[in-house]
């Protein structure tokens, strides 16, 4: 089978197509033939020795992918053979709440990602996908809308008449106003294009703020709530956002933190706004199998569809990589087999 793999330092220079066997699964282990792969921000990083800087073994990375299986381990009892399955970003993260532990089982670093024709996992690290989802928008799943569900229904508890604001128009922001939008919430969307705006409205956001010729977003979010605040607000940007969704947040409301696309490390923050609104915040990352599962039935019930920018073939993933490292995706970017 051919792979893509991580070797010899980092960046996209390092990532060479091999030819390796097709695994065989172990007992309670499922052989899946890879259908589609779709990329995350996290990939990026990955790849560029963000996440574990000291790491010398050869990886495959990326972390979300469906497909096919094609062969079941011993004792392995949970799937049938032709169907479509996904892996769970933490493959030990099942139920409840996650330990330290659970951290050494992700799928693209430190384990072993998706970005090959064939992938052994255990099967209690595998979900079913939607049937009415295509190979592409069922491989979408694993990442951004487990984390947008877990942000706006697991914790969030968004409810009808909520106000939302997603930042950005990525894979993550994306599914969180479709979730948004199905519990009845009112949301607003930022982008620093007009266009895309119009694009996220057309899914049925009620408002948007263009960040880039209104900084002071924050400022645009109280005056649509008329002083209020935003009840919550899934925040992607980490340390040029974060002080600034304070500012737009009600008293009482939640921060969801997801991502840190402006950098990590926050200076300055503003602590006495975030004790006058009696913020609560609460990091998110990924989430379990169960969550996972609760999410694909309420995909299932309302026919959700999620939102592909660009699909690339399995022979150009480098292409792909370098296209979602720009930044400028609307929704997700896909890789086909």
């Amino acid at each position: 089978m051919k792979a893509y793999v991580l070797r010899d330092g980092f960046g996209l220079e390092n990532v060479q197509e091999e030819d390796r066997p097709i695994p065989s699964p172990g007992p309670g282990e499922v052989l899946i033939r890879m259908k589609a792969v779709s990329l995350n921000a996290r990939d990026i990083g990955v790849i560029d020795g963000y996440y574990e800087p000291n790491r010398t073994e050869p990886l495959i990375p990326v972390s979300d992918g469906v497909g096919e299986v094609v062969a079941l381990g011993e004792q392995a009892s949970k799937f049938s053979l032709g169907e479509r399955v996904s892996g769970i970003f933490t493959q030990s993260w099942t139920t409840g709440e996650p330990t330290q532990r659970n951290w050494a089982t992700t799928l693209g670093s430190p384990l072993d990602g998706m970005l090959a024709e064939y992938v052994v996992l255990p099967e209690e690290g595998l979900v079913r996908v939607p049937e009415h989802l295509t190979d592409e928008e069922a491989a979408t799943l694993a990442c951004a809308a487990v984390t947008a569900w877990h942000a706006i229904v697991e914790e969030g508890q968004v409810k009808a008449g909520d106000t939302v604001v997603v930042q950005g128009t990525g894979g993550v922001s994306l599914f969180a106003l479709q979730f948004a939008k199905l519990l009845g919430a009112r949301v607003i969307a930022t982008s620093s294009s007009d266009e895309k705006l119009e694009r996220a409205k057309a899914l049925g956001a009620d408002y948007g703020i263009n960040y880039r010729t209104t900084p002071d977003w924050e400022q645009a979010v109280l005056a649509y709530t008329e002083g209020r605040g935003a009840d919550h607000i899934v925040d992607l940007g980490g340390s040029a956002t974060l002080n600034r969704s304070l500012t737009a947040l009600k008293v009482g409301g939640q921060i969801s933190i997801v991502g840190l696309l402006s950098g990590a490390v926050i200076d300055g923050f503003a602590i006495v706004p975030a004790i006058l609104r009696k913020a609560r915040l609460q990091a998110i990352n990924v989430g379990s199998r169960e969550m996972f599962e609760r999410m694909n039935l309420a995909i299932e019930q309302h026919a959700l569809r999620p939102v592909i920018d660009r699909s690339f073939p399995f022979s150009e993933s480098l292409d792909a990589l370098r296209y979602m490292a720009q930044g400028s995706a609307f929704g997700k970017v896909t890789i086909t087999f």
